[in-house]
């Protein structure tokens, strides 16, 4: 009998979770079962656990979406071969769990990576790889922007857009961020909060403009986004950070919305600007192929040394609430793992 955590009710980490167990489903074909090692915490988490996405399951349920672990079985015999490999993948949902069923086609054999590292490489990693790579290589020498460019998603955008001779520029909303990105080398850093940083970019720009701003935040921020583009950039919005500094329910979500805009293509079209929302959940439940293609083009560009995540910080399972907390504040870096097992092992790793 595998024990997961729960998300029992909405609030505050401390009281939202319980540890219980947890019966898993008979394996359909396609599916493996994973005895889990470590899962990694992502934004939505914090978003369902606040009671603001409406993707999320009904309560009681298993939060989380990436996991490493090892395989324990599988339904069809033609996948006899992933039983006893150390993997690394998605599910929809159920992550922060010691067993897990998923796809065969949502995970990749990662031998000896760490953990911290092969889950810096999945939702965050699919997550830029996927954007990164709607940016056409023609655009060489062109500036991008990327917001929380010291986050999981962040930090290995910059490196992709690198390798694509973009100059990029990382916005990160306080000083002591700005270490973090030492060996990803970003073109330029700025430091500013989500209402003042379009001078900075435009001192840096000139009269070019953006190719692109990869956008976490959302909110006014949206607006400022746009006016900063060139004519024929695209602003990718995947996150909405921003709802999460307003306190009062249904009005913080209208309040969201107003200053976030309501576009018109007409004007977009006139300017050939374009707005791209990203949500790989939902890329993975119509083109399940395009995810486990991005997913093992951020393992092979991982070993090829072309990305690597900045350091995660990691927590025991019975941490939870103190992981949570920290990615809620907006001052985490890197990847937050949340290990079953004792962390001796994987904290000396972290500090070679």
């Amino acid at each position: 009998m595998s024990k997961g955590y729960f998300l029992v009710k909405s609030g505050i980490p401390e009281k939202a979770f319980r540890l219980q167990e947890l019966s898993l489903p008979d394996l359909l074909p396609g599916q493996v079962v994973i005895e889990v090692e470590a899962f990694g915490l992502n934004f939505a988490d914090v978003m369902a656990r606040n009671g603001k996405y409406r993707d999320a399951p009904s309560l009681p349920f298993v939060p989380g979406y990436d996991i490493v672990g090892v395989v324990l079985r599988v339904h069809t015999p033609t996948d006899q071969h992933w039983v006893g490999k150390r993997v690394a993948g998605f599910c929809r949902f159920g992550g922060y769990a010691q067993q897990v069923i998923t796809s065969v086609d949502a995970i990749a054999d990662i031998n000896e990576i760490s953990s911290a590292h092969a889950l810096s490489l999945c939702t965050q990693g699919v997550t830029a790889s996927f954007m990164a790579d709607m940016i056409p290589s023609v655009h060489k020498g062109s500036y991008a922007l990327v917001h929380a460019a010291a986050g999981g998603v962040g930090s290995l955008l910059l490196q992709l857009l690198h390798v694509k001779g973009i100059h990029t520029i990382a916005k990160v909303r306080s000083q002591d961020k700005v270490a973090a990105l030492n060996h990803v080398n970003p073109t330029h850093v700025i430091v500013s909060g989500q209402l003042n940083y379009e001078n900075k970019v435009k001192d840096i720009v000139g009269k070019e403009g953006l190719i692109a701003s990869f956008n976490a935040v959302a909110g006014i921020t949206v607006k400022t986004d746009l006016k900063l583009l060139s004519n024929g950039g695209t602003l990718f919005l995947f996150g909405g950070a921003g709802i999460l500094h307003s306190k009062f329910g249904v009005f913080s979500l209208l309040n969201f919305v107003r200053k976030t805009g309501i576009y018109s293509p007409i004007p977009l079209m006139m300017q050939s600007k374009g707005i791209i929302g990203v949500n790989m959940l939902k890329i993975a439940d119509d083109n399940p192929s395009l995810l486990a293609y991005h997913l093992k083009l951020c393992f092979e560009r991982y070993k090829n040394q072309l990305l690597i995540p900045i350091p995660a910080t990691i927590f025991h399972h019975s941490e939870l609430h103190l992981a949570h907390r920290q990615l809620e504040s907006g001052n985490s870096t890197g990847k937050l793992v949340v290990y079953w097992g004792d962390l001796d092992g994987e904290r000396n790793d972290l500090k070679k």
